[in-house]
């Protein structure tokens, strides 16, 4: 009876692991000194790079990144590495399906002209867009071209009219990633009253030079101390508090992570 009984544990703790490695894990911040108002709107911002619609596996699965997606709830997207009718992604405009499946508005910006289509950023948003716009970034010879791709929101749930960057800096230098984020800081840290929320794919960890130019001066990180190179940064100045963030593990659908913070807007 004895020996049924430890095998029997045995047994039970081998299928308790293995269920654990099925299960994707979320890293969750909870800002519990800047407790939200439950009648006050939030906004859920996401931010994710698709690795043009690629997973880890090699497969172009648009069906499990739309459930990763939409188990998530954004009211708004900042896509990074999207193709736009590639031959690599077999001609999807991967924006417009995203969005027609989410049931949401959006917009496409171009950084590069690849594979017979085109690369870059893409914004989604379930509420109305007024209008988008396309910056380039500077970048220097052999380096890949980058921008920011800018889009003014309208929320229809009490929150103010905001615009949201979704942008990618490059990976190869970092003297070419302080060139870019001097550049953002001048498009949209002072650019008026309308507040700025500014997401992306950075390729710089919270500790590099410019994530410190961004940061020390005039943004602060929703996702810290969860930041790896993946941001949602708000500008310091803008009254939004942070109810949470979550990074999600997933590491199949894509070669990052996604990563959603819930905002609620307090006016001083």
């Amino acid at each position: 009876m004895i020996k049924m009984t430890t095998q029997w544990l045995h047994i039970r703790t081998v299928i308790v692991g293995m269920v654990l490695l099925i299960i994707p894990l979320k890293s969750e911040r909870l800002c519990a000194d800047e407790t939200s108002d439950s009648s006050r709107p939030v906004l859920r911002v996401l931010t994710y790079n698709i690795h043009h619609g690629e997973g880890t596996d090699g497969k172009f699965d648009y069906d499990r990144l739309v459930k990763t997606i939409r188990q998530l709830n954004p009211d708004v997207i900042a896509l990074q590495e999207v193709d736009k009718s590639t031959r690599r992604a077999k001609g999807v405009d991967q924006a417009a399906m995203l969005a027609k499946r989410l049931k949401m508005h959006h917009v496409f910006g171009n950084a590069l002209h690849y594979s017979g289509g085109q690369y870059g950023e893409a914004i989604l948003s379930r509420f109305p867009i007024q209008s988008a716009k396309t910056h380039a970034l500077p970048y220097r010879f052999g380096n890949e071209p980058r921008i920011a791709l800018a889009a003014h929101i309208i929320p229809d749930n009490g929150l103010p009219k905001f615009e949201l960057v979704a942008t990618l800096l490059c990976h190869q230098e970092e003297v070419t990633r302080l060139d870019q984020v001097k550049r953002l800081n001048s498009l949209f840290y002072s650019s008026g009253s309308t507040p700025v929320i500014l997401t992306g794919d950075f390729n710089a960890l919270p500790e590099s030079a410019p994530m410190q130019l961004l940061l020390k001066q005039n943004w602060k990180d929703a996702v810290a101390p969860q930041s790896r190179i993946d941001y949602i940064l708000l500008r310091k100045s803008d009254p939004w508090v942070l109810i949470k963030t979550t990074v999600v593990d997933e590491p199949i659908v894509s070669d990052h992570d996604p990563v959603l913070s819930v905002l609620t807007w307090a006016p001083r």
